[in-house]
């Protein structure tokens, strides 16, 4: 017994001193460092998200990043994974934050905390809950009465949560960031303030911080709050325009980007390891600290991915990322060149620990499917409305919404609908006639002359992930107003009187009480069923390339979606989620499938576009633009650098096409690249992007990269538009037409070159701005 109590007196004494030992630590930003314990400190931090990670692998992912030579890691919270229903939080499973962080403590990290209310991470709606768009009149990101409530009881549930995990109380917390780019939206620094004080209010008393790109940083400045800057490439100039908004203080990039984000039918992107290499070691050597954004990309599972806009284009469920460790959680070449340059960047004190083996994966023979359940065949009770309603008005969050009605005439005619949010299946009397797709610009559809009174139009639309950046993340899903019929003598009328049927989702649990038969192949969109027998549970890639569009679960647990016009071809499936013996598969496939099999991969495919999504060519068949007999508004020259460049024609001018010209190159090559394009107003204030387009460009690198003219107002420095040199190579002059969706009075330009390298700058260049469409274009 005296032994006994002996033990416990020395593991009491072990852990009050540990106790005591994070007591002691202190973070705090001086003049010109980060000060831990009153000591400098350079940041290595990396990002990785809890929600994108399965639960069993934290704390091997955490190992992985502490291997690679970091001391902090950088996680966003996301509103919509703890609150999926007003007032419902739940913080266990994949969204127990405080464990993540008692893990990356144990295993010697620090931890930055990104609690949003808005986090963007092409993640749906960027963290926000749907459910706030059911009060049709919400303006996010604002001082909305409604708005603000809701995020000041999700920010007191965070810090119940996670203030006690601060270092002040001896936990592993350093900095919490607010909101999350504001400067991108907006700039009511008041709305920020409101924000402030609800996290301080939370019981934060660490370090806040703000977060912007080096042309947005001045929207959001607040004195009261630590900006750092994002970038994925010339930290030099980067920080230079952080120093302009704060003279003194460390320097930091909040978000340094090593590959980028994919979205369906694009091609799959990389990021340079010797560009990363050569950045991150000119911060290291100049004492700078940073994050790498993603350090780890993990999985956006279930129905958790975003979408960018405009265009809409929905990401993938693999948010691999091209990050230093993979989405399995393997370290790259990549890892191993940062882990080489971190090891000679060391503060005092610190070793690189072993890389941790990597988690195993196994291969699964092929296996088929062997239960149908059509979806018209196992609809829910339907609402019963006079007019449409969003899915967020029918209380849905995630899956597919039905819209019935009988058309009240005959003779057919052209349907229109404002407008389809995503991807609408359009069907005549059980009869499938149309697609229409949010990605490609399409918005109606021909019903045949021969149909007759009464028919019955049933329009099935697929929601596919809203919005998490920009001004459209207002991205209510279904059919967002009406659908109107016009006749062929050209009468307009709205469709009235529709049954609405949801098709409701979950994200744990697979449908159920559906009707399933034995089958194998269906020409409709339908469930299908199967079981496969594995003898060990291991990491594996189901193989999905022969299905068409839709939704798997694994043992109830929703992995993701797939699209067979790639670039992923497979989905990661995490042996843990396996179980030793019979696994239960629900496929959700919206194509007509010819086959049933599937298996599982020791290797992801992560880069096969089978089509490419329309938007992606800006140019139709036979079309040229023909500029012969338009008169520029402006020209010029640009500046032989990669600086922005802001142009004022000294007078505005009203249009809603503008073209710009490039007529040569500085370094005299047949290319044009342009990182980013914004047109700004007779203020020489920049013109909201909401409803802007590209309309045309002679010319775009698709194949090769993901090059296309969409990159030009992305707000994102490290994507261009490159013309093409895999398959051709045609020579100047290339033009790019912006629609901006109405007229607007146009007094100048902001030019930003590609940023990593000098080919296809611009030098010589003409501005044409009209209301009609340039000649030659359809």
């Amino acid at each position: 017994m005296r032994k006994y109590f002996l033990s416990i007196l020395i593991l009491f004494s072990f852990f009050a001193s540990t106790r005591a030992q994070q007591a002691a630590n202190t973070f705090t930003i001086g003049q010109s460092d980060f000060l831990l314990n009153n000591k400098p400190i350079v940041i290595r931090c990396g990002e990785m998200h809890l929600a994108r990670i399965p639960r069993e692998y934290w704390r091997h992912r955490l190992q992985m990043a502490k291997a690679m030579g970091l001391n902090a890691v950088c996680a966003y919270l996301f509103w919509n994974y703890v609150e999926q229903s007003p007032g419902d939080f739940n913080w266990s499973g994949m969204a127990d934050a405080a464990e993540f962080c008692r893990i990356a403590q144990q295993e010697g990290l620090w931890v930055i905390l990104r609690p949003g209310p808005y986090s963007c991470a092409e993640w749906e709606m960027g963290g926000f809950p749907s459910w706030l768009l059911k009060k049709k009149d919400i303006k996010l990101r604002t001082q909305d009465e409604y708005y603000l409530e809701r995020c000041h009881k999700y920010l007191l549930e965070v810090g119940k949560q996670l203030a006690p995990l601060q270092i002040t109380n001896g936990g592993p917390i350093i900095m919490v960031q607010v909101e999350n780019e504001y400067g991108s939206y907006g700039n009511d620094r008041a709305y920020l303030g409101k924000l402030t004080d609800y996290i301080k209010e939370a019981n934060f008393n660490v370090p806040l911080f703000t977060c912007d790109g080096p042309s947005q940083l001045k929207n959001d400045v607040r004195d009261d709050l630590f900006p750092v800057v994002n970038f994925g490439n010339d930290p030099e100039g980067c920080f230079k325009a952080l120093r302009e908004i704060r003279k003194t203080g460390p320097l930091m990039c909040g978000e340094f980007y090593p590959g980028w984000f994919d979205s369906w039918g694009n091609k799959h992107h990389y990021g340079s390891t010797d560009a990363v290499i050569k950045d991150v070691e000119y911060m290291l050597r100049n004492k700078e600290s940073f994050s790498i954004y993603m350090v780890h990309g993990g999985t956006s599972f279930g129905f958790w991915s975003g979408a960018n806009c405009p265009p809409y284009l929905p990401q993938t469920s693999s948010y691999d990322y091209d990050a230093p460790i993979s989405e399995a959680g393997n370290a790259t070449p990549k890892f191993y060149e940062l882990r080489n340059l971190f090891s000679k960047y060391l503060q005092e004190g610190e070793t690189l620990p072993e890389v941790p083996k990597p988690i195993p994966a196994m291969s699964i023979a092929a296996f088929s499917t062997t239960e149908v359940a059509r979806l018209f065949a196992n609809l829910p009770k339907p609402a019963l409305e006079q007019q449409i309603k969003t899915m967020e008005g029918c209380d849905q969050a995630f899956g597919s919404i039905l819209y019935r009605t009988n058309l009240p005439e005959p003779g057919g005619g052209e349907v229109q609908i404002n407008e389809v949010h995503d991807y609408a299946y359009v069907y005549l009397n059980g009869k499938k006639i149309a697609t229409v797709d949010r990605s490609k610009g399409q918005s109606s559809f021909i019903v045949p002359k021969n149909t007759a009174k009464g028919a019955v139009l049933d329009i099935l639309v697929e929601a596919m992930g809203r919005i998490n950046f920009g001004a459209a993340i207002h991205d209510r899903k279904g059919i967002t107003d009406n659908v109107l019929l016009k006749n062929a003598n050209g009468k307009e009328q709205v469709l009235n009187n529709w049954k609405i049927y949801s098709i409701d989702l979950k994200n744990n649990q697979a449908p159920l009480h559906l009707n399933y038969k034995q089958g194998k192949t269906s020409d409709a969109p339908a469930f299908y069923r199967g079981k496969f027998v594995v003898k060990e549970t291991k990491d594996t890639y189901l193989d999905v390339s022969k299905w068409g569009k839709g939704v798997v679960w694994i043992n109830g647990i929703c992995i993701g979606r797939y699209w067979n016009i790639g670039p992923t071809q497979t989905m990661y499936l995490p042996g843990v989620w396996l179980k030793k013996g019979e696994n239960e598969i629900v496929v959700l496939d919206y194509f007509p499938n010819k086959g049933n099999t599937l298996r599982g991969s020791t290797t992801p495919i992560l880069d096969s576009v089978t089509l490419k999504t329309d938007n992606l060519s800006h140019r139709k068949k036979g079309e040229t633009i023909l500029l012969g007999g338009v008169q520029p508004v402006y020209g010029g020259t640009f500046t032989n650098d990669k600086e922005w460049q802001t142009i004022n024609f000294n007078k505005a001018f009203n249009g809603r096409y503008v073209c710009l010209e490039a007529l040569n190159a500085q370094n005299n090559d047949p290319y044009t690249t342009i990182a980013e394009l914004y047109f700004l107003d007779e203020q020489m204030k920049e013109i909201p992007h909401t409803d802007w387009k590209v309309l045309y460009a002679d010319s775009e690198e698709t194949s090769a990269m993901d090059c296309s003219a969409n990159n030009v107002f992305d707000i994102q420095r490290t994507t261009f538009w490159h013309t093409a040199y895999k398959d051709g190579t045609p020579s100047h002059p290339h033009q790019v037409v912006i629609d901006l969706g109405s007229s607007k009075k146009i007094g100048g330009f902001k030019y930003l070159p590609r940023q990593d390298m000098a080919n296809g700058r611009i030098k010589d260049y003409k501005v044409y701005v009209s209301n009609k469409l340039f000649p030659g274009l359809k």
